[in-house]
């Protein structure tokens, strides 16, 4: 077996596909919080295409979906905004949410580290 063998005839994202579960999640998800927008993700060598979700306070989650259809077809039903985040960007929302996490979580692992 060659070096690249075991690539070929394969095509790019073809790791865990979509599930039932994983638009269940992002019903749910997005049920529970409000101005929620949808931002979606291309297939690349790794996953497939991924929808993400991201609410007014920068909050997100990621789940797999079919296809770009399938993910217009999700937002359009629960009618939310779709952009393509190859054309958009992340939203600066959803950057600072992740700083104010990473900020959260090192005050708390001080705070566990300075427990007697």
């Amino acid at each position: 077996m060659g070096l690249f063998d075991r690539f070929r005839g394969r095509r790019p994202g073809t790791g865990r596909r979509a599930t039932a579960a994983d638009t269940d999640h992002l019903r749910d998800w997005a049920a529970q919080r409000r101005g929620v927008e949808g931002y979606l993700e291309p297939q690349t060598l790794v996953t497939e295409t991924t929808l993400l979700l991201i609410a007014h306070d920068g909050e997100w989650t990621r789940r797999r979906v079919e296809s770009p259809a399938a993910a217009g077809r999700f937002t359009r039903k629960l009618e939310m905004p779709l952009y393509e985040i190859t054309k958009v960007g992340y939203p600066q929302r959803m950057r600072d949410y992740q700083a104010r996490q990473r900020i959260l979580r090192k005050r708390a692992q001080r705070a566990a580290d300075e427990r007697p």
